[in-house]
Formats: C-alpha cells, sequence, structure tokens
C-alpha cells in the first residue's frame, strides 16, 4: 500500500530525515518508535504533504505522492491526525467532523458522523459543545474522528497517547484495534512503545532520523535493545 525509499527531509539545514525507507501493507498497525526529536513527527508530515522531500520516494498504491499538496494526499486516501489534536476550539465537535469530510462529494456524510458517534459515544453526547472545551481524552476522539470522516484507507496517528490519562489511553487503543479491524490502515507514531508494539503487526526504529531497526512487533518487543531503550528494562 505505502513504500517509502530513502527519503530525505530537511528543516533549512537541518537534515531531519535521512535516507529513511519504510513499508506498510494493506491492513497492518505499524507503529514507528523513538526519543522524541528522532523524525517520527517529520515522517508523518512528509507523507501527508506537509513536508516535501527533498529526495527518493513515496509510493502509495503504486503512484508517487511525494512532494504533493496536502489537500491531493487526502483525496488519495490518507488521513493525518497530527500531534496534539489540533481541533478546532471555536467550532462543535459536530462542526469538526462536518469538515473532516470536505473533500468528499457523495451523499453519506451525515450516515458518517452518526458511525462515529457509534465508534465514540462521547462524541455523540457533545456533539453540540465548543470542542476547545472538550477535555484532552475527547479531543483526541475529536481528531480521530474528523480523520475518518475523509473515509481513508491509510490513518496516520501521531502521538495518541499524549497527555492521557492511563485509562483514556488503554481505550483509545482499543478504538485504534478497531478502526484496523473495520478495514483501515494505520500507520502508527507513538511514545508509549509498550501500547504501540502492543496492537501493531510490525515496527520500525527511528533514531536521529535514520531507520535503525526493524522487525516484527513481537522480537521488537522482544529485543534486550528495545526493551533497554523504549520499554524501561
Amino acid at each position: 500500500m505505502l513504500k517509502v525509499d530513502g527519503i530525505d527531509v530537511f528543516y533549512g539545514n537541518i537534515h531531519a530525515l535521512k535516507g529513511v525507507s519504510i513499508e506498510v501493507l494493506e491492513g497492518e498497525i505499524v507503529t514507528l518508535i523513538g526519543a522524541n526529536g528522532a523524525g517520527k513527527s517529520t515522517l508523518l508530515k512528509t507523507l501527508s504533504g506537509l513536508l516535501k522531500p527533498k529526495n527518493g520516494s513515496i509510493q502509495y498504491e503504486n503512484k508517487s505522492i511525494a512532494g504533493k499538496a496536502a489537500q491531493t494526499i487526502v483525496k488519495t486516501g490518507i488521513s493525518h491526525v497530527p500531534e496534539g489534536r489540533r481541533v478546532f476550539a471555536n467550532m462543535t465537535v459536530e462542526e469538526n467532523l462536518e469538515l473532516g469530510a470536505y473533500v468528499r462529494k457523495d451523499k453519506q456524510i451525515q450516515k458518517d458522523i452518526q458511525k462515529v458517534y457509534e465508534t465514540f459515544p462521547r462524541l455523540h453526547e457533545r456533539r453540540k459543545q465548543l470542542s476547545g472545551t472538550l477535555s484532552g481524552g475527547e479531543q483526541q476522539m475529536l481528531a480521530m474522528g474528523r480523520a475518518i470522516m475523509a473515509k481513508p484507507k491509510l490513518l496516520l496517528l501521531d502521538e495518541p497517547s499524549m497527555g492521557l490519562a492511563p485509562i483514556m489511553v488503554k481505550t483509545i487503543f482499543e478504538i485504534i484495534e478497531d478502526i484496523n479491524k473495520n478495514g483501515t490502515t494505520i500507520l502508527l507514531v507513538e511514545q508509549n512503545a509498550h501500547m504501540a508494539l502492543s496492537v501493531a503487526k510490525r515496527g520500525y526504529v527511528i533514531e536521529t532520523g535514520r531507520v535503525v531497526l526493524t522487525g516484527s512487533a513481537k522480537d521488537l518487543q522482544a529485543s534486550e535493545e528495545i526493551k533497554s531503550a523504549y520499554l524501561g528494562g
């Protein structure tokens, strides 16, 4: 589904991604783990068109998307839930969801909003509430629901558990698994390596802009190197 081959990305003179290559197969949950500043979010921003690679290729469903505009990439079937949620605080929950469907021309939008409410019942309870007044967990649910409204085939999730209480983290990851089981492929960036590897099929470890290790989630969980660096043991 997605094949990234040798991309280099710069912030000015800073070489943020250095020859990064990853692959995501249809139906998988694949996770990117690494320390803060390793380049994980930069990779997602590049895949969603917010940044442009200087070198390398990005193939999505056998078509090049490297350097294409973000709105064009959304139309191909890729949605990005950014770090920090980024909901529209002065709009209601329902207005945020409607905005998530802005690239769509079909007549199923209201029906799909109801499906989002089935997935996230708390959003239905707060559908007329301003998004800026929601809790952090509720805002994360809204950010994910808004992304789903674009009907993505591939969902890019950046730090969905950041700042959330443990019980809410558990809920969010259960929903991530449900979204995947319902047919959406997921590329997940997550600081909580325990949780990420518990739901993912495969993973990549990124350090200082390079992929330094890859393998099945099970193998990465068993790796002494990964345990020491990211799993607290």
